[in-house]
């Protein structure tokens, strides 16, 4: 299977094996191609872990594979589990503390996108992507907040760098994402106080992502790619190494950040004009009749 890590990720990582021995994390959107592979670097270098999602079928089948990984794990496939339903998410978290003793970590990895104009983006289209993105990131800190207060936490918001400019086709992740962000910030200033931190995660293009096969079609990947400082597209590992050192005591002092992993593409502007999108795609979709 593609993009997931093995064994060998302790042989080559430079973080110690055993660093989150007795840790327990709780991840929405763990069964999804990012946060899957932060649950597999976090129970390969020790953790326990829980993954939330919406189909039974695929976060269980992902929990089983990611155990696994580590002989003595244990890792909870939770499905069922709607994020915009904030008591879908605590009946998870009881079951979590319930299985695995408490929660130390958490991810709100679960999130919804696809590429729309504003003139064909309907307002329940809208609504959707702002539920799954921003309610459901408060709704799985809210569901949590207990066990990160009780255990000095740490919760990490998956993000993006979409509003970090005007992005076209993008309006209703954009503003989801800002959302998040401000309650990140929010949260690591109320929080601080009690021993729990907030940060944030904003991945770039990340390859063999569902993110990047649905946001970024094939025939402008080269284009895109020279306009990356790095020069590559990153890897789920990239995510998940950020992952591992913001949970690790290296970052106890880090809060209310964001760590942007995105070789610098942010910095050069948008994608969708690298691509050639712009303006004459726009232009014609705004002749259309407006969607409601």
């Amino acid at each position: 299977m593609p993009n997931t890590l093995t064994t060998s990720y302790l042989k080559d990582s430079i973080f110690k094996p055993g660093l989150f021995e007795g840790k327990v994390a709780f991840i929405t959107g763990g069964a999804g191609t990012i946060c899957r592979v932060q649950a597999e670097a976090l129970v390969l270098l020790g953790a326990n872990v829980a993954i939330v999602g919406r189909s039974p079928e695929k976060t269980e089948k992902a929990a089983k594979e990611i155990q696994e990984l580590r002989s003595g794990s244990k890792v909870l496939g939770l499905g069922n589990v709607d994020v915009r339903e904030v008591k879908n998410v605590q009946q998870a978290v009881e079951k979590t503390v319930k299985e695995l003793g408490k929660i130390d970590f958490v991810i709100a990895g679960a999130a919804g996108n696809f590429l729309s104009d504003f003139n064909h983006l309907s307002s329940r289209a809208f609504k959707t992507v702002i539920d799954i993105d921003l309610i459901g990131s408060y709704n799985t800190a809210k569901a949590t907040f207990e066990q990160l207060r009780q255990n000095k936490g740490h919760i990490i918001f998956i993000t993006a760098t979409l509003h970090y400019y005007g992005l076209p086709m993008q309006s209703h992740a954009s503003a989801a994402k800002a959302g998040v962000d401000a309650l990140a910030r929010s949260l690591a200033i109320e929080l601080g106080p009690s021993g729990v931190r907030s940060n944030l995660i904003a991945p770039g293009p990340i390859e063999n992502t569902e993110g990047f096969e649905r946001l970024l079609p094939p025939d402008t990947i080269e284009r895109a790619l020279k306009n990356i400082p790095l020069q590559r597209t990153g890897t789920t590992q990239d995510i998940a190494d950020t992952t591992v050192f913001l949970f690790s005591n290296a970052s106890s002092y880090i809060t209310g950040e964001t760590i942007v992993v995105d070789g610098g593409q942010w910095q050069t502007g948008s994608t969708m004009s690298i691509a050639g999108l712009y303006p004459e795609v726009i232009v014609a979709q705004n002749e259309d009749k407006p969607k409601i």
